[in-house]
């Protein structure tokens, strides 16, 4: 029977609607990821520091700190004779450069770098607590979050031969970058809540829609997984184009001189980094779908495939142990999306994978079984007519 027009253009509905719902959840997964995993967020922090721009702008972060909570300048004129009190002023700026350079030279040492990833992992570690509202953190630091790098400047004070008294001076308060206000706090909670489920929604609902153009449209099934990957392709380079839109204006708003636009644009790349592996990752998964899309369909190479494959795949022993092996190399050595290096997901995958290979297999088998002619491109169609014999010669007349 012949399927309704209405249904084919419901099932490319769906398609598109779960290709456009498969692009948000890239950025849902993405601020998942480097918001509220701890890993992730120590990992992307202990790089900016690889960054001369990042590095240099913290370097004078934490110059700044040192100059502005102790009083260098009278620190010199306290062991300067009185009539060389005028120098204080001029010696305390050279000193001032002398720090700069030495925090710069100090914050590429692994031990003072290991220090910073320690404060941003305590530093995170408060924010997830806070944000889940879990122990008294809320009442006694009021709901204030902090990246402490007092430990950082103590170091600079060794490193720069001004001398311990001044680092007994230090505040308390002394080298804290304020992430999370009290101000801040209900907002930043509701968010989390958000933000913690809706990756794994928007991951189901866009292949619940695919599902349904699958169902909706029997006579179309292998056309919505080729549209389905080539919205997961479009969808993860929209992705891209958003990074460098994003990119630009963020450094556009953030960057109040051209000296930090370096540095900022530093961060930026740091932090779109799960973005871009996301992205590509959605790029990967819809080749995949397109491809196999290709393969399943009626052009000559892929029917050529098949014709070539199906000895191989009717061994069932023998197709499947290509596969598995297909798929160690794929999922567990090369693992080129960060779903691979997940047990769970890399299940998943395995199993979808599995799944549309034995589709194949089944469809080779039935277009070509065991003693057919091999060498013809398609078998005839039952519904087609055989074509008609050719006329047969009339008999030779008989010798008189």
């Amino acid at each position: 029977m012949q399927e309704k027009p209405h249904r084919r253009g419901l099932a490319r509905a769906l398609v598109v609607l779960a290709a456009l719902i498969a692009f948000f959840a890239l950025h849902a997964i993405w601020l998942d990821r480097q918001l509220l995993n701890t890993d992730n967020w120590t990992t992307a922090s202990s790089k900016l520091l690889d960054d001369p721009a990042i590095r240099s702008q913290t370097a004078g972060y934490l110059t700044d700190q040192l100059f502005s909570n102790i009083d260098v300048q009278a620190e010199i004129a306290s062991v300067l004779p009185p009539r060389a009190q005028a120098l204080a002023g001029p010696a305390a700026n050279l000193l001032r450069e002398r720090v700069e350079f030495r925090a710069n030279k100090l914050l590429q040492r692994p031990k003072v770098q290991q220090l910073w990833e320690d404060a941003n992992r305590r530093a995170h570690e408060l924010l997830l607590r806070v944000l889940e509202n879990k122990g008294d953190i809320v009442s006694t630091q009021g709901g204030v979050v902090t990246l402490d790098l007092r430990t950082l400047l103590e170091q600079l004070e060794a490193q720069t031969g001004v001398g311990g008294r001044v680092a007994a001076r230090l505040p308390a308060n002394a080298a804290q970058v304020t992430i999370l206000k009290s101000d801040q706090l209900k907002t930043a909670q509701d968010a989390a809540k958000v933000l913690d489920g809706l990756p794994i929604v928007l991951v189901a609902l866009s292949l619940l829609l695919f599902a349904a153009a699958l169902l909706v449209s029997p006579g179309w099934r292998r056309e919505a997984v080729r549209a389905y990957g080539i919205g997961l392709v479009v969808a993860g380079i929209a992705a891209f184009a958003v990074i460098a839109i994003a990119g630009d204006a963020i450094v556009n708003s953030l960057a109040t001189t051209a000296a930090m636009e370096p540095a900022v644009r530093g961060v930026w790349d740091v932090y779109d980094t799960l973005l871009q592996q996301a992205a590509a990752a959605c790029i990967f998964y819809g080749v995949v779908m397109v491809l196999g899309a290709w393969l399943a369909g009626h052009t000559t190479w892929a029917v050529s495939v098949r014709r070539f494959l199906a000895p191989y795949l009717r061994e069932t022993a023998l197709a499947y142990a290509a596969f598995a092996v297909l798929l160690l190399v794929v999922i567990a050595w090369w693992a080129p999306t960060p779903a691979m290096r997940n047990p769970v997901t890399a299940i998943l995958l395995a199993l979808l994978l599995t799944g549309g290979f034995e589709g194949l297999r089944r469809v080779t088998a039935r277009e070509f079984p065991p003693g057919s002619p091999t060498e013809a491109v398609t078998a005839p169609s039952p519904t087609e007519p055989s074509p008609p014999a050719p006329p047969t010669p009339p008999a030779a007349p008989a010798a008189g």
